[in-house]
């Protein structure tokens, strides 16, 4: 219903089946909306779903290039990234999965390659859209771009960018840049105004300046450089001239017309029958000598070829101009003579050159892509060089870099570095000057250094890989097959393989090192233990027991193997015969308890000993092997009864007194016993003193003592008998190649006798005589071929070169050793080369002048005198090439040898009849030397000049002219700095191979050099021989030696720190002299410059025992007189005695054995009553049982010797303590000291060596003890006791020699110099000689005078016959004198000091002394020449280089002469140029002290160049400081601040709004002086402020006391003077209130007694 109601309204019309136009345009909306409805929702359903493609895959195929195929997935996907199957996307929309491409192989490297375009201008970047700053700090940042294209290098054609990446990635296309800030023109200060353009009448003057920086980056353009003022002088009297002749520019030079060269021709034709004529008269010899000058003529002018010189006329308009500007008829120009409009020109020609030659073969023939590319080149020749052209001939050579490539290439020959084996180790160069001098360096061994030699060499020939190919050879042979003695195939065929040196500049690969540290291995000397004590006679071998012969035995054991083997050990065994030798005994090792005879209680009896069976070396055996030995039988001995005398036990035997006996000497031993008690009534008595003693003989033998003695072992001697070891063999390292044999001597010995026969020593202890041995390898030498004879000089010689010679030289790499061949005597070897040919110098010939060429007839036809064929022309000639020797040569060697071209063309003057003719001016006559002499040219009259009078007038043509000599005095002057001090040349000492650097050569006296400067009277510099100085003033000198650190000898060892067990034991040094002059520093000391070496030591606790004599009786104090027993004392003897394998032997002091061990020497004791019970001493304890914990204890025994009586008790027969730790119980643990300090061998300086530490047993209260008592515990030994370490070597500074003398730096001048230098060969290692700093030395050079060709100034323009237009203008060259340096303008001197120079001014070889110029026309308007250029300027921020270039400028500016012809000038010139040595400026505003109320304000360069433009306006100071409102008031002005003060002496009155109302007068305080009449009264008073003062000056001082500052506020002063007044203020009220205060009264005591008074009485007489 809405529908049909809303719509009727425009369906509805008057008829039925109408319809308007309004139903249509619904109908067809409805119609559209429902299409584009349908269409929306295909399109919605379509592109849901999308095509993917993944990367293209790398380019696959058989070939290289194109022609590849490669890949990629396609998929169809949800818009949503899910993929789904490819039948929802649109087929024909699908993507390809495979295209061709560029299949890229390794080789295309050399095909392809980026071309890298220039980058761009820099845009700013668009998407900066904030606003600029108002000031520009840096500038705007903007990016540039650049084209990279991939191309083929040989055609430049592009390529895909996918080849060139696959070499290298692309490079960045885009970067980021720096529009800088606008940069405004900046000009220099305006010039003073120049002088008035017109000497009456009114004029202009001017004043200009010049552009400093050009407008950059988009800066405002230049101002004006040119200001004008009218400027007025006295009327003019004369009327000025309105009209000038004006001369035009020469018009460029034509060829003469053809008829009149037609006509010239002819007449020439004329002139031949002429001469034909002539020549028909003379003779036929004549004749034939003008046909060969003709021929020689037409040969010289072959070389005009090369010129084509061509001689034409040029011409110019004379013009009469008016100031205006404005040409007039030439009448207007009142003039008699007019220049000259037509004059001879040389026909301009440019240089012609042939086309290229083809490329010459690449130099590099070999294919090698690390070493430089090789070079080749194309050339072209003139066809014709230049005539009269600016332009000079182009490039006629052209080089490019090349690679030589393709499958017929061979490898380019690369070189490397072999070295020679290296020298045998040397010790003596590390020692110091202090080790040198103490004498005895042989057998030195420990750390050394050893050095090599270096080679170059071919590095495709290897000799190393050629030696292991031979030891693998001679090993398999050796293997496979064995010989008895085969020399060793070590160097048969290596001379031929060995690769042959070359020079050493073809290796550039950095030098191996030629030198080393090495070690020698330090000998170790023989140690050996003490000798065991003297066995028991038995035989020499128990095995084969012979005869009744025997020997008693002592042995030692080396404790220390020495180098090279126990040869070098002293004898191990001693021998003494003896009789009935037996290898088995039985020992007694105690006896049983005394049993009395027939069963008795007591009285005699016999001991059964204890027996056990041992053999010669004392160790316990099977008693089956005693089987033969005597039995020991059973002892006497006497069991006491109750009465009888006890006696103790026999003590051991005592030490032997000897160890042999002799005719004086007999071996005696002693034991003895005491009394323990004595005997009772009818007991058996004690036996006397004598019977308490026993003595028996020992070691009974003879002091014969006999030992084998060895001699040295002899060389190896080849054994044939033994097969050949393998060759791989090693002995002490070394490869050896055969077996062979080594004897020695071996004797017997009598001890202190000498040699015996051999009997008298054990036979099968004999030392063996003969031994096998290892022949080390015979080494032949070996050395390389001879290298290939250096290069003779190729090129040819200049002048008379002495001949050279060439040389070869071959290098020992291998030395011989062990009987091998010995080295060639010739290492070098030297031939004269054969004579090269000698240089051909080149020269330009010139041929003579021809006619001279005046400009043709018809053009010259109407100027005045031109009937006459004269006035000025051109004349051109001939130049050839020649050699030195006159033969002729290609021009183009002349062009590169023999220096500039000679003139082509001259001007000429073919003289017309008034003319007089000279000839040139001849030479100056040489100065004879005389101070004051005179020198003179001359010159003569030519042809028909002779005979006229006006040319011989000598006043106006002199024909000869006089110059005074110069006085030449010469004056010699230091210059420069000295040279460093120089020793005299001279050898170094070499010493092997090896530099010792030392005290000769590198210190000592030397000569420091100074160059002398001589100069003329006119201080002019000239050759120093002039001074008769050979250039140098010389000076001793001296270079300190260096001196090494100087310590003591070593001390010698102190005592072990401990007497038990492991100490350590010191020795040290101390600094005798400290090291200076770069000597060897000192090794580290400490406090009191010692140095220490600690190690530890070991002392034998067993080393010195306390030995006991028995006890003695014991002696009762209270003796009762019916028997001798009781309480009493007894004592023995205690002596520390040494302890030796032998038993205790010597007495020695007591302070040697340990205190604390010192057994008692006396003790309390009781002597048993008879019939008491006698007990024997108490045994020793038993051990504690560890730990010791207080809960075990130990026990000790005695026996009961003599029974009681019956009813008698004996004592406790065994007794018991605790075990109490530290006190009678111990634990025992090892201890290790510290390492010692790095051993070396005496014998060493450095290198490898040993740290030792050693074990103690430590008891458990701190004191070391025997180490038996660890072992006996079988403690575990965890720690290592060696170790080894390294003692830096000291190596010294080694340095090479010093390189030849350099070339002087400057070919001439005063500050030359020649430098040499040295460099390190070995920097110094640990405690060595360090390194000079000094590695350069100078030398200045000889001063010689340095001359150049310098231009003069140019002379003012000149217009000849006329007021202005094109004139000319010259200079002059001259040679002058300079010291070399910039700052030097130079002396003029004679040309003939140049004489050598080519003329080459300011690099340019072209000399150009006469130019075209201008003179102005009076009126002109014109341009200025231009300024100089101006100083290198760089693009900067805050003094950094923003990296824009430098760039200098130089402007024109225009001169005006006549204001009405402004309209007619040229604009102002500006031209820049980019330049290298820039620098950055700042410009900064600068400002004069105020004057008043204003100051100069100007911009100045960070230079001092004051200039306009280049500071910020806006930061511009103030130049003026007036004051608003202006200061009105009386007495009132402008302030600094802009506010309006008063004067001195009044002070301002200020407004509610803070400005000045009035100036007020300030009362004055008048102070008068000494002069004064009225001095001492001060008076103040109000002055009239209308009134002058009448205070005179010199009467008195005035003070104005002004309290308001210049701002109106009140001063500083006024503050400080009202905080006084008020604190005076308090202190007068204070004083005030303390003055009239009234005092308190005292208190009235209650009880006023008097206290009586006390006098103390001084002794005064007054009290």
């Amino acid at each position: 219903m809405g529908l049909s109601e809303g719509s009727a309204p425009f369906c509805r019309g008057p008829g039925v089946f109408a319809v308007p136009a309004r139903c249509v345009g619904v109908l067809m909306l409805l119609l559209l909306g429902i299409w584009d409805a349908r269409a929306q929702s295909e399109f919605q359903t379509s592109s849901v779903y999308l095509w993917k493609t993944g990367p293209w895959g790398r380019c696959m195929g058989d070939d290289c290039g194109p022609g590849g195929i490669q890949t990629r997935a396609v998929w169809c996907a949800h818009v949503e990234g899910w993929t789904t199957l490819p039948t929802n996307c649109k087929q024909p929309e699908r993507p390809d999965n495979q295209q061709s491409c560029f299949r890229v192989c390794d080789w295309h490297k050399e095909l392809y390659d980026w071309q890298i375009g220039s980058w761009n201008q820099c845009r700013p970047v668009l998407s900066r859209s904030h606003e600029k700053p108002l000031e520009c700090l840096r500038g705007e940042e903007g990016i540039q771009t650049r084209d990279i294209t991939c191309i083929q290098k040989s055609n430049g054609v592009p390529a895909e960018d996918v080849i060139c990446e696959y070499f290298e990635p692309k490079p960045r296309q885009e970067q980021a840049c720096l529009i800088p800030c606008r940069q405004d023109c900046i000009v220099a200060e305006f010039s003073p105004w120049s002088e008035c353009s017109k000497t009456c009448g009114n004029g202009l003057q001017h004043r200009t300046r010049h552009v400093v920086a050009p407008p950059q980056f988009g800066g405002s353009a230049c101002p004006n450089l040119t200001e004008f003022q009218i400027c007025q002088s006295s009327p003019c009297t004369v009327e000025e001239s309105l009209y000038s002749l004006n001369v035009g520019p020469w018009s460029s030079c034509s060829v003469p017309h053809s008829r009149q060269i037609r006509q010239a021709r002819k007449r020439g034709k004329n002139k031949d029958k002429e001469k034909d004529r002539e020549k028909a008269v003379r003779d036929p010899e004549a004749r034939e000598l003008i046909k060969k000058k003709r021929n020689r003529n037409r040969q010289n002018r072959q070389e005009n070829k090369y010129w084509d010189i061509q001689i034409g006329y040029q011409t110019r308009q004379v013009t009469c101009t008016h100031r205006n500007g404005k040409t007039a008829a030439l009448s207007f120009c009142k003039q008699d003579k007019l220049p000259i409009t037509f004059q001879s020109c040389v026909i301009t020609k440019e240089c012609q050159v042939s086309e290229w030659s083809e490329w010459t073969p690449c130099s590099k023939t070999c294919f090698d892509m690390t070493t430089p590319k090789g070079n080749r080149t194309r050339s072209r020749t003139i066809k014709q060089l230049p005539v009269g052209s600016e332009s000079e001939c182009p490039q006629l050579e052209e080089a490019e870099q090349c690679i030589s490539q393709g499958d017929g290439v061979a490898p380019c020959i690369t070189y490397g570095w072999r070295t020679t084996e290296w020298t045998e180790c040397r010790v003596d160069p590390l020692l110091s000057q202090q080790d040198k001098r103490r004498g005895n360096q042989t057998a030195l061994c420990g750390g050394g250094i050893q050095t090599r030699e270096m080679y170059c060499v071919q590095a495709n020939e290897n000799l190393l890989s050629y030696l292991n190919t031979l030891k693998d050879k001679e090993e398999s042979q050796s293997q496979s097959k064995s010989k008895a003695s085969a020399a060793p195939l070590l160097s048969i065929t290596f001379e031929i393989t060995a690769s042959r040196p070359v020079d050493r500049k073809l290796c550039t690969a950095p030098l191996p090192s030629t030198s080393q540290l090495c070690h020698i291995p330090c000998p170790t000397e023989c140690e050996t233990s003490a000798w065991s004590a003297w066995g028991p006679c038995t035989y020499e071998s128990c095995d084969d027991p012979q005869a009744k012969k025997g020997f008693k035995l002592r042995k030692r054991r080396i404790t220390n193997e020495p180098t090279g083997g126990t040869g070098n050990c002293p004898h191990l065994l001693e021998a003494i015969p003896c009789e009935e030798p037996s290898c088995y005994d039985w020992r007694i090792t105690g006896l049983e308890e005394c049993i009395p005879d027939n069963e008795k209680p007591c009285g005699p009896g016999t001991q059964v000993p204890v027996v056990v069976c041992v053999n010669s070396d004392g160790e316990e055996v099977d008693r089956q092997l005693c089987r033969d030995a005597i039995y020991p039988i059973p002892v006497a001995c006497e069991a006491p009864c109750p009465k009888d005398c006890v006696l103790s036990m026999w003590s051991a035997w005592s030490s032997c007194s000897h160890t042999c006996s002799g005719k004086t000497t007999e071996g005696k031993q002693m034991r003895a016993r005491s009394i323990l008690a004595y005997a009772g009534e009818g007991g058996i008595q004690c036996p006397n003193i004598s019977a308490l003693q026993e003595m028996r003989s020992c070691n009974e033998h003879s002091c014969t003592v006999y030992h084998w003695q060895t001699g040295p072992w002899g060389q190896c001697i080849e054994d044939t008998s033994v097969s050949a070891f393998n060759s791989s063999a090693s002995w002490n390292g070394e490869a050896t190649c055969s077996v062979g044999m080594q004897t020695r001597k071996v004797i017997c010995v009598r001890v202190n006798v000498g040699q015996v026969g051999p009997k008298k020593c054990p036979e099968s202890l004999r030392p063996e005589t003969v031994r096998p041995c290892l022949l080390p390898c015979r080494k032949d030498c070996i050395v390389t071929p001879f290298s290939d004879w250096t290069m003779c000089p190729s090129s040819c010689q200049e002048g008379g070169v002495t001949v050279r010679k060439q040389s070869r030289h071959r290098v020992i790499i291998q030395l011989p050793a062990n009987g091998g061949r010995e080295c060639p005597d010739s290492l070098f070897e030297e031939r004269e080369c054969e004579a090269s040919p000698v240089c051909h110098s080149y020269r330009w010939k010139t041929h003579k002048w021809r006619r001279c060429q005046l400009v043709p007839w018809y053009v010259r036809q109407d100027s005045p005198g031109a009937h006459e064929t004269c006035g000025p022309g051109l004349q051109a000639r001939a130049i050839t090439c020649r050699r030195q020797d006159g033969g002729q040569a290609d021009i183009s060697e002349c062009l590169k040898y023999a220096g500039p071209l000679p003139p082509l063309t001259q001007m000429c003057q073919i003289p017309c009849q008034d003319d007089c003719q000279f000839t040139n001016w001849s030479k100056f006559s040489p100065c004879n030397g005389d101070c004051g002499g005179v020198r003179t040219r001359k010159r003569t009259l030519v042809g028909k000049s002779k005979k006229k009078d006006k040319c011989r007038n000598s006043q106006l043509y002199p024909l000869i002219e006089n110059q005074f000599c110069p006085c030449d005095k010469y004056s010699a002057q230091p210059v420069g700095n000295w040279s460093d001090c120089i020793l005299p040349e001279g050898k170094m000492e070499v010493l092997l191979g090896m530099k010792v650097q030392g005290d000769i050569k590198e210190c000592g006296q030397g000569y420091r050099y100074q160059a002398m400067a001589c100069y003329d009277q006119n201080n002019r510099l000239v050759e120093t021989s002039r001074c008769n100085s050979h250039g140098y003033i010389e000076e001793a000198c001296i270079i300190p030696c260096p001196s090494d650190c100087k310590l003591s000898e070593w001390s010698n060892w102190s005592r072990c720190s401990k007497s038990c067990g492991s100490g350590v034991k010191v020795r040290s040094k101390w600094l005798r002299e400290k090291p200076y002059n770069g000597g060897r520093p000192c090794p580290k000391l400490d406090h009191v410059n010692q140095v220490y070496e600690v190690v530890p030591c070991h002392s034998d606790c067993s080393q010195y025992i306390w030995v006991t004599e028995p006890w003695s009786v014991c002696k009762v104090t209270n003796v009762d007189l019916k028997e001798n027993c009781g309480e009493g004392v007894q004592t023995r003897k205690v002596r520390c005695m040494l302890n030796t394998v032998d038993g205790p032997s010597d007495t020695v002091e007591d302070y040697l054995c340990d205190p604390e061990e010192m057994p008692l020497g006396a003790r309390k004791c009781t002597l048993p009553c008879p019939e008491d019970c006698v007990m024997s001493e108490w045994g020793s304890w038993s051990q504690c049982s560890l730990p010791c914990n207080g809960s075990s204890v130990r026990e000790r025994s005695a026996e009961s010797l003599r029974q009681p009586d019956d009813g008698k008790p004996c004592p406790a027969a065994t007794e018991a303590e605790a075990c109490t730790l530290n006190k009678n119980c111990y634990h025992y643990d090892y201890n290790v000291t510290d390492w010692s300090t790095c051993q070396l061998s005496e014998k060493a300086v450095c290198g490898n060596g040993i740290k030792t530490r050693m074990l103690d047993c430590v008891r458990s209260d701190g004191k070391s003890v025997d180490l038996k008592y660890c072992e006996e515990l079988g403690l575990e030994k965890t720690w290592q006791m060696n170790m080894s370490c390294v003692v830096e070597c000291p190596v010294n500074c080694q340095l090479s020699d010093w390189s030849p003398w350099s070339e002087c730096s400057q070919t001439c001048g005063l500050t030359g110099k020649m430098i040499r230098r040295r460099t390190i060969n070995q920097p110094f290692q640990g405690d060595g000689r360090p390194c000079p700093s000094q590695m350069e030395q100078f030398k200045p050079c000889p001063v010689k005078p340095c001359y150049r060709w310098q231009y003069g100034q140019w002379s003012p323009c000149k217009v000849e016959d006329a007021q202005c237009g094109e004139g000319t203008r010259v200079r002059n060259i001259s040679c002058v004198v300079y010291d070399g340096s910039l700052e030097d303008v130079g002396k003029v001197v004679d040309e003939e000091f140049c004489g050598e120079i080519e003329p080459i001014i300011d690099g340019d070889k072209k000399v150009i002394l006469e130019e075209t110029c201008t003179v102005p026309c009076p009126g002109d308007c014109y341009l200025r020449e231009w300024s100089e250029w101006s100083l290198c300027q760089l693009t900067c921020v805050n003094g950094e280089d923003l990296g824009f270039g430098g760039i200098q400028v130089r402007s024109r500016a225009v001169i005006i002469q006549e204001l009405e012809n402004q309209h007619l000038c040229p604009e102002q010139a500006l031209e820049t140029r980019p330049c290298n040595d820039g620098q950055c400026y700042e410009y900064k505003w600068m400002a004069s002290p105020w004057k008043g109320s204003s100051r100069t304000v100007w911009c100045q360069r960070s230079d001092g160049l004051n200039v306009t433009g280049g500071c910020l306006v806006m930061r511009q100071p103030d130049a003026d400081r007036s004051c608003n409102p202006p200061c009105s008031h009386p007495h009132a002005y402008c302030s600094e601040t802009r506010t309006c003060s008063c004067e001195d002496g009044y002070t301002e009155v200020m407004s509610s709004d803070g400005t000045l109302e009035q100036c007020t007068l300030i009362p004055v305080v008048v102070i008068p002086t000494m002069e004064d009449k009225k001095g001492d009264v001060k008076t103040s008073r109000a002055v009239n402020p209308t009134q002058p003062s009448s205070n005179q000056s010199g009467r008195g001082r005035t003070w104005f006391l002004q309290p308001f500052g210049p701002d109106g506020r009140l001063k500083t002063w006024v503050y400080g003077v009202a905080a006084g007044a008020f604190v005076l203020l308090i202190f007068i009220v204070s004083m005030i209130y303390l003055a009239c205060k009234k005092p308190k009264k005292p208190q009235r005591r209650q009880n006023n007694r008097l206290k009586p008074l006390t006098l103390a009485y001084d002794g005064d007489a007054d009290m």
